[in-house]
């Protein structure tokens, strides 16, 4: 249920969650619909969405012409990168909505302009969590996953 709240649909979770504990780490599209039990039609649609966001890579093994998918390496970095890439788009809808207030009260901009600090705050704040995160990531060796 994780990831239909963040905008992925039940397989594409489901398909990330088998791709993190199966054996070996990557999968052929049927042996996802064997799997998971789903049909060759959603597996593929949501294989397609996880791989257009990145969170799925498509590949083959030397001298194999199968297709195989596993989850991407850094998925989750750059799942909270993409994350912050819409504090921005935010605040600069944030921006905008402050402009189209200009006269207003300042109790009625105040919102706004909450919303625009609290973005603010995390456009500075959120980078230096994720270089933290890519050092010790490096630290423990897990750049070699």
């Amino acid at each position: 249920m994780y990831f239909e709240q963040v905008g992925l649909t039940r397989i594409a979770g489901r398909i990330i969650g088998w791709l993190l504990i199966c054996e070996p780490p990557y999968q052929q599209q049927s042996e996802l619909v064997g799997a998971l039990g789903a049909s060759k039609s959603s597996i593929s649609v949501a294989l397609k969405d996880l791989t257009t966001l990145y969170l799925v890579e498509r590949f083959s093994l030397p001298g194999d012409r199968r297709t195989y998918y596993r989850t991407s390496k850094d998925m989750w970095s750059w799942s909270f990168r993409a994350r912050m890439n819409q504090v921005t788009e935010l605040k600069e809808l944030g921006v905008h909505g402050l402009q189209a207030l200009e006269d207003a009260s300042p109790e009625r901009r105040q919102r706004l302009e909450f919303m625009l600090a609290m973005n603010a705050f995390m456009e500075v704040e959120f980078p230096k969590l994720l270089d933290a995160w890519d050092a010790i990531k490096k630290a423990k060796g897990y750049d070699n996953l």
